[in-house]
């Protein structure tokens, strides 16, 4: 959990609130005695502000897109007793390119 004086929290309110909303605490010291808890909301979950932080610090980079939604949704072939399936991973990747 985050401490910051009552100076650091008024001169960087943007920057505590960027860490509160990406889910962490910060406590207030008023010349190092807790004063108060900056804590999010309950319920409160807002999932890209919470990747957009993660990113900012390095610990996540977000792909550029992904598989094409009919690519996700199309149909494997599904191996039956006595196929190959060396030759339907085959079949499979040829279909695609």
């Amino acid at each position: 959990m985050k401490t910051a004086t009552i100076t650091e929290a008024k001169n960087g309110l943007s920057a505590l609130i960027d860490r509160v909303k990406a889910g962490e605490s910060v406590i207030i010291t008023d010349r190092g005695v807790p004063v108060a808890v900056l804590a999010p909301a309950p319920g409160r979950v807002d999932l890209e502000d919470r990747l957009a932080s993660l990113e900012r610090r390095g610990l996540i980079r977000r792909g550029a897109g992904g598989p094409a939604l009919a690519e996700i949704l199309r149909r494997r072939p599904v191996p039956t007793p006595g196929t190959d399936a060396l030759a339907l991973v085959r079949e499979d990747r040829d279909a695609r390119w």
